[in-house]
């Protein structure tokens, strides 16, 4: 194993301290601030940890728990609690005060932010009769919260208070020698002083526990100071109840815009048919489109949500051929393909079309006519890639090479995904057939072309009406702006293939249109396919709101040519007005990969055993906003079994239990005290905050809201513990049934905000609590209402867990199956030609199912083999887990049909 590491990162003082105080034998290697040491993540920052199996972990806390797990200390539901609420709730505060200090010398209002935290901590802390966190020993959960806490706590002048309870464990935790070494080793002495360049390089913005939707200050994004005012006010509204709740409305089709209404049309980004989606496209398009869909239903607008498979162009041609199948067919199967995964994830579309249709010949060709007849199309010969071994033209993505502006060496032949420039494929450096690999020649053919200059002008004039009053994410308005930048040049719009829109004017008629120009349309054609009153909706800027959802690749597509294609056709059309694109996600420390079995798809999630909602609570958890992230089976187990399992689960669920086991089911009696609104004052700022970032489609911010609102609760209920309360006297079991209903309204609240995220666990908490149906709509009205849902004398249902724990022997099998490491397909698989020799060796008691899961086993107890001789682990120890290795082996071979007893080999001495 390999530790990288930097001078003057504060995660890497806790990541040197549990590897001193394990005694794992690793390798340190110091790099500097701007190094990157894992390939295709960008701006990933050290610690780093290489595994002996080639893996990375780049989480600091991740580091640590593996460090204590390999040693022999696993992690307990109490050290993963910790770790979680110094993930989600320290480390930003934490970080938040070392900018402060540091770089604008405000000591007291750093340390105003850690107040709140410190406070949760102390109060933790002394209800413990053990010297550290969690026992009597030092676990990973002390050494995580000291080094977060080191910069700040060990400057005597950095006043936060008399803590004593705190004061005293970091102490002791301090006093340890690996504790003192890893801080002299990375802050060299020099305390917060040592910090600066990495501050310097991470603006305070990103350090925040969230973006403000105001224009409040630093301290106060941090903690909001809930005032006396607002107690009494989210008090008085919680007292209210249900009283004057809005209706609940059934969907009718087809949705159609209203006047009166906010009437939102949401297409999402359509999936091309031949490739069956993997994570980092749900996240990219339909998933975070579907949050937004199901939150914008909840809030009473009048939505149509849509997508479609996009099918016509050469990918689709090439398997056609490689299954042996017509385009048409190929089409059939993965559509039937899409539609099922998206199903299975819960995305509800409204409708999900595909692009092979006859409202989509119509429309685009409606399309074409009109901009021919204004004059926005040219004539010109190009020239094209022709592979001559494929004996076809080349489409631009089935051509690479080098790009001629950055040269980075695996650019397509339409745009270059390092740079983000569009080129034309003859520009391309040292250009490759992608099915081949042979060079392809330069050919000549005429073409025509959306004269982009000439509508310049027009789309500057739309871009900035757009972009300033509408949402459109940071990445969306610089790719944009750079394509403006630069200069806009004509964009060729037809291509010499056959499966295709056939380009309707006489001297093209062999030709069909490029798919850029083609797919886009498939919104109108979808909608139409819907409707046929589908002009309400793309013919109506007036009335209609329109949202795109993307990965950024796509960003140029929709916001410059799909655009200027709408505006030169002069009909009215709906254009964009709020533009939504995520950066890209990655797997592990690489990329997607089916070929080579690298990644999970879509097809493969369900197989996992893991339930779609925390497939969809995990990926939107990470959901890559601001810049590229990367799935991580440690990370997901990780944040299911502390965020779901400990945070969120372990809260409704004993809000529930109590009802049922103090009160023989039925909601108590609430006599409110301060402490009692002061906590649904805290949860109604939180759902407000919810509501605005929602309302501005932050959606990975938004869901942090969600689980603030949970630890509010488990903190309310671990200060007051009703469950001690209801076993005393006449006021205690009063306070002990307050509680109680108070946090079983909380969970009805959690009910309605997690229903665009966990759509069926939403739905079981509600029926759980036998909540009314009106209470989510109720309270995502306007700017959010928390109110008494649940009221006294309320009767809820049979009461479950919500979540199961992930352990981590299911993780590491998961991993080795995801990880590019499958086992080839068995003999027993290949059917024996006439007449050939029977192998002894093989028999016919084949178990395909248990082999899969041996195959899974036997990679998995090889990894640890390897980790045992990295550690150099005694003998003997090794040789118990050689044999185990062994055994299971010999179980696979006969799993698989085969012998395990290889057969004598002739001409070989013994």
């Amino acid at each position: 194993m390999k530790l990288y590491i930097a001078d003057g990162t504060p995660q890497c003082v806790k990541v040197l301290a549990a590897l001193e105080l394990t005694g794992v034998k690793c390798e340190i290697e110091a790099v500097s601030h701007e190094e990157r040491v894992v390939p295709h993540l960008s701006l990933l920052e050290s610690p780093v940890l290489l595994l002996p199996d080639g893996q990375h972990l780049f989480s600091p806390n991740s580091i640590c728990q593996y460090l204590f797990d390999i040693s022999g200390q696993k992690a307990t539901d109490a050290t993963n609690e910790w770790l979680e609420w110094e993930a989600t709730s320290l480390q930003p505060a934490v970080l938040q005060s070392l900018h402060m200090v540091a770089l604008q010398g405000k000591r007291v209002e750093a340390a105003a932010v850690m107040k709140e935290p410190l406070k949760w901590l102390e109060q933790s802390l002394s209800k413990k009769n053990s010297s550290f966190l969690t026992a009597e020993a030092v676990s990973v959960a002390d050494v995580v919260l000291w080094a977060a806490l080191y910069p700040l706590l060990s400057d005597s002048s950095f006043d936060v208070g008399e803590l004593r309870s705190v004061r005293g464990w970091f102490e002791r935790v301090g006093d340890l020698a690996a504790c003192q070494a890893a801080a002299n080793r990375v802050l060299h002495g020099k305390g917060v002083e040592a910090l600066k360049t990495f501050l310097q390089k991470h603006p305070a913005t990103q350090t925040q526990r969230r973006d403000s939707p105001t224009n409040a200050t630093e301290a106060e994004v941090a903690e909001h100071v809930i005032t006396v005012e607002e107690i009494e006010e989210a008090a008085q509204i919680w007292s209210e109840g249900l009283k004057s709740s809005p209706a609940v409305t059934e969907r009718k089709h087809p949705v159609l815009p209203q006047e009166g209404k906010r009437n939102v049309l949401l297409p999402s980004a359509l999936p091309y048919v031949n490739n069956v989606p993997h994570l980092g496209n749900l996240i990219g398009c339909v998933l975070s489109a579907d949050v937004f869909a199901r939150y914008g239903r909840l809030r009473g607008w009048n939505l149509l949500y849509i997508c479609g498979t996009d099918e016509y162009g050469t990918a689709t041609e090439n398997k056609a051929r490689e299954e042996g199948l017509t385009p048409q067919e190929i089409c059939d199967k993965y559509h039937a393909i899409h539609a099922d995964i998206y199903q299975w994830f819960q995305i509800d579309f409204d409708f999900f079309g595909r692009t092979t249709t006859k409202q989509q010949t119509e429309i685009a060709q409606d399309i074409f006519w009109r901009l021919h007849e204004r004059g926005f199309l040219l004539e010109d010969t190009v020239e094209q890639l022709r592979c001559e071994s494929c004996q076809r033209f080349l489409a631009d993505r089935f051509v690479e090479g080098e790009c001629p502006h950055c040269r980075y060496p695996e650019a397509r032949g339409d745009q270059c995904d390092k740079c983000g420039r569009l080129i034309n494929a003859v520009e391309l450096r040292n250009p490759q057939c992608k099915v081949c690999k042979e060079t392809p020649v330069i050919c000549s053919s005429k073409h025509l072309f959306l004269n982009l200059p000439k509508l310049e002008d027009e789309l500057e004039q739309w871009l900035d009406k757009s972009t300033s009053s509408g949402d459109w994410t940071l990445n969306a308005r610089h790719i944009t702006r750079s394509w403006i930048r630069d200069g806009l040049k004509p964009r060729c719009i037809t291509r010499d293939l056959q499966w295709g829109t056939p380009v309707p004017h006489e001297d093209y008629k062999e030709k069909v249109f490029y798919v850029w120009f083609d797919a886009p349309i498939g919104y109108l054609s979808i909608t139409a396919n819907y409707t046929d009153q589908w002009e309400k909706w793309w013919k109506n800027p007036q009335q209609v709101e329109l949202y795109n959802f993307m990965a950024k690749d796509n960003v140029p597509f929709h916001s410059v040519v799909f655009p200027c294609s709408l505006l030169g056709a002069q009909d009215n059309y709906t254009l964009v007005n709020h533009l939504i694109a995520t950066e890209y996600l990655n797997y592990e420390d690489t990329k997607f990969s089916k070929s080579r079995g690298v990644g999970v798809f879509g097809d493969m999630a369900k197989d996992t055993g893991i339930p779609s909602d925390v497939w969809r609570f995990y990926l939107l958890y990470l959901r890559p906003e601001g810049q590229d992230s990367a799935f991580s089976w440690s990370d997901m187990a990780l944040k299911n079994n502390s965020e779901l399992l400990n945070n969120l689960g372990n809260f409704i669920n004993r809000a529930g239990m109590f009802v049922s086991k103090f009160f023989d089911g039925c909601v108590p009696e609430m006599l409110l005290n301060e402490d009692d609104k002061r906590l649904i004052a805290q949860v109604r700022w939180e759902l407000k905050q919810y509501i605005q970032l929602l309302d501005k489609v932050r959606i990975r911010d938004a869901l942090k809201c969600i689980l603030n609102i949970s630890r509010h609760g488990n903190q309310y209920m671990q200060l007051n513990e009703p469950w001690k309360k209801i076993k005393g006297g006449d006021g205690d079991r009063q306070r002990a049934g307050t509680v109680t209903g108070v946090s079983v309204n909380v969970a009805c609240l959690l009910s309605a905000v997690l229903e665009p995220y966990m759509p069926s666990v939403s739905h079981t908490i509600r029926q759980q609590l036998q909540a009314p149906h009106t209470c989510v709509s109720a309270m995502l009205q306007n700017t959010g209402t928390f109110i008494c849902t649940l009221p006294a004398g309320h009767r809820i249902g049979a009461v479950s867990p919500l979540f199961q724990k992930l352990e981590n022997e299911q993780i590491e099998v998961l991993r080795k199956r995801f990880g590019g490491q499958q086992a080839p397909s068995s003999a027993a698989e290949t059917k024996p030609s006439a007449g050939a020799v029977h192998d002894a060796s093989v028999n016919v008691n084949a178990d395909p199912e248990r082999a899969k899961q041996l195959t899974a086993l036997v990679a998995e107890q090889g990894n640890k083999l390897r980790g045992l001789k990295a550690q150099k682990a005694d003998k003997s120890v090794i040789d118990d887990e050689v044999e185990k290795l062994l055994q299971l082996k010999k179980q696979l071979s006969l799993a698989e049909g085969k012998n395990p007893e290889p057969a004598a080999q002739k001409g070989k001495k013994k």
